[in-house]
């Protein structure tokens, strides 16, 4: 059977990702890498870290350690460590168009991605709000962001909102979906055959029964009675600030969050450096780093490449499971 095929994208230039995808490179693998940059971001990344690059021809993916397939999207201006340039926004989003199109048309199993600096690119006249929502909307289709690591997954019912906006978002509708798109990857991409979700409540005390809010009762509620009847198992809602307790999550196979800072912040304590960002819902595996662009330590060879390596470990393992379960 042929090897995997997963795209990779650096993400912003001037952050940590190219030199991440340096070391990711040099790891033995049983998967091809082709990414989507511009040659002399790789390369100025790898002399700093003095290790060894050969960027082959898009068309001749590797295993081997030390090269990758590279298809060029050059950068206008190459940046210095540590100083992202706007006028590199839309290199940086053709990267990411790139390697989803490849997705899409089957060029490719699965998609890992670096960090972006949002500010950037917005900054270079692009509208962003983040990866996750640029590439469902590439896909044209409904998605969920889940991030997870060995402890525990999160998925997000909503996702970069803000908090003013949260409550109005939630809805019977988009919850439901969401559960669904949630339910599905836990059986497809993660193999748990009657997968149990753990649904927080939006409101302290997920409510008080009313008293401290009524989306619990009026859409919540209501959304988890209709899906059981589904065969769905799903406790709650649940009060936020106990269901993360280790006793409980021991029964759970995923937490749905409401909003992003309700469930992020106790995933990213959990064990920040190995946790993932999974995009759930896409014809493709997607998987990100769960950091930002660390401008702080671009250059310096101090960046940690675990969450980059568990993103294209992960992504490897789903694309893996899906190819066996369409043979």
């Amino acid at each position: 059977m042929a090897p995997l095929r997963l795209a990779l994208v650096p993400g912003e230039p001037a952050g940590v990702g190219p030199e991440l995808c340096v070391r990711l490179a040099q790891q033995p693998r049983d998967y091809t890498l082709t990414v989507f940059a511009d040659a002399r971001s790789l390369q100025a990344a790898a002399e700093a870290l003095q290790l060894p690059l050969r960027l082959r021809d898009g068309d001749h993916a590797t295993t081997t350690p030390g090269e990758l397939a590279l298809v060029e999207i050059r950068n206008p201006h190459l940046p210095a460590f540590g100083t992202p340039d706007p006028a590199n926004a839309g290199a940086v989003i053709g990267a990411l168009h790139e390697a989803a199109a490849g997705c899409l048309r089957g060029d490719f199993d699965g998609l890992v991605t670096g960090p972006v600096h949002k500010a950037a690119i917005n900054a270079g006249g692009i509208a962003y709000t983040g990866t996750t929502e640029l590439l469902a909307q590439q896909a044209g289709c409904e998605v969920v962001m889940m991030l997870a690591n060995d402890v525990l997954r999160v998925a997000l019912a909503t996702t970069h909102l803000p908090l003013r906006a949260v409550a109005d978002a939630i809805g019977a509708e988009s919850l439901t979906r969401v559960l669904r798109t949630t339910h599905a990857a836990l059986r497809g991409d993660f193999g748990i055959e009657n997968p149990v979700i753990a649904v927080l409540g939006l409101n302290p005390h997920a409510g008080e029964a009313g008293h401290l809010g009524m989306e619990e009762i009026e859409v919540i509620e209501p959304v988890l009675a209709t899906l059981r009847g589904e065969g769905m198992q799903l406790a709650g809602p649940l009060p936020a600030d106990t269901a993360f307790l280790p006793a409980k999550l021991r029964g759970f196979d995923a937490v749905l969050a409401m909003y992003h800072d309700q469930g992020l912040p106790v995933l990213k304590f959990s064990g920040f450096e190995r946790a993932v960002n999974l995009t759930l819902g896409l014809p493709y595996p997607r998987v990100a780093v769960d950091h930002g662009t660390a401008l702080d330590l671009a250059g310096r060879g101090i960046a940690d490449p675990s969450s980059l390596f568990a993103a294209a470990d992960t992504c490897a393992r789903i694309a893996r499971l899906r190819r066996t379960m369409r043979a």
